[in-house]
């Protein structure tokens, strides 16, 4: 494993291009660095207060490393072989939102219930998922999304699969009828109440960035990172909600999807594979998880309220 960053940062020449390469922090790297270095007992680099050059040491410990990991990728070949010989059960880890859209469809997929695969879970966000993956533990697949311009990366080792574009949507109280008059102007949408994501996660970053560029002021009445507590909180009257397009499969009644063209934030989603994934069973449940993947999504006709309920007032 420390062998493997050191290539990646005499390469790249750099611990934080490392760091981006491999999904670990900067810090993580110089760690595993220095922890090399006490094991071979040479210095690997020599450390100033602003950049740290290679040695003629690490130097010949990258270039002895090509035959090391071709000897190590003929060993993991020959496992793989046993394994898809062997092997019916799938790791999968995902995210909460794309777990309770698909998750359903997959075990009662005709296909995988008559394979004998067996499934195993893991619910994980993607910034743990990628880090599971980077320290070794990883799963047959893993499901991640991120926005444009993220710098989420993961080892080049992964089968990147990509499953189309989650596009954010606003949802809010069906009785507010935002849209009664066509899309919703910037200076209405600044004038309510939104329930928003907690400060300084990356989703944060990207909803507070996609509302600067519509020109809207979000004005936050709470906070929460669950899409299905922020819808209930529509459907109850309470505030709008900006949310992947996938969650609103579910959206409770009382609550509606406002179309807002000026709006514009969506997440790739993506599958990783492992290399070392059994091939026919992992490919089946792929292909099991593209079935029940949802298409694009219409809000469900909502209960009307029995008195309907005026848009809140702008707060001074």
């Amino acid at each position: 494993m420390h062998l493997r960053t050191l290539v990646e940062v005499v390469t790249l020449g750099s611990f934080a291009a490392a760091a981006n390469r491999l999904g670990y922090t900067a810090s993580a790297v110089s760690q595993q660095m220095t922890s090399l270095e006490q094991h071979v007992g040479l210095p690997l680099f020599e450390r100033t207060a602003r950049s740290a050059h290679p040695t003629e040491a690490a130097r010949a410990m990258v270039r002895a490393s090509n035959s090391i990991f071709a000897g190590l990728e003929a060993v993991l070949e020959a496992a793989r072989g046993a394994h898809e010989v062997t092997s019916s059960e799938v790791t999968v880890a995902t995210y909460d939102t794309l777990a309770r859209a698909v998750l359903r469809g997959v075990y009662e997929d005709p296909e995988i219930r008559g394979s004998g695969i067996r499934l195993r879970v893991e619910i994980h966000n993607p910034s743990i998922a990628v880090r599971t993956i980077s320290s070794g533990d990883c799963p047959d697949i893993a499901f991640v999304y991120r926005f444009s311009g993220s710098g989420l990366a993961w080892p080049p080792a992964m089968r990147q699969l990509d499953f189309g574009r989650d596009r954010y949507r606003v949802v809010a109280p069906a009785a507010w009828e935002l849209d009664a008059a066509g899309p919703p102007s910037a200076e209405v949408l600044s004038d309510i109440p939104w329930v928003l994501h907690h400060p300084g996660t990356s989703d944060a970053i990207a909803v507070d960035s996609a509302f600067r560029s519509a020109g809207i002021r979000a004005r936050a009445m709470g906070h929460s990172d669950n899409f299905d507590v922020a819808m209930e909180l529509a459907a109850a009257g309470a505030a709008a909600a900006f949310v992947p397009e996938i969650v609103t499969t579910g959206i409770p009644a009382g609550a509606r999807v406002v179309d807002v063209p000026s709006l514009d934030l969506a997440r790739d989603v993506h599958a990783l594979v492992s290399p070392s994934a059994p091939g026919p069973a992992t490919n089946a449940v792929l292909s099991a998880i593209r079935r029940a993947m949802p298409g694009p999504t219409r809000a469900r006709p909502s209960v009307p309220a029995a008195e309907p309920e005026a848009r809140p007032e702008p707060a001074h």
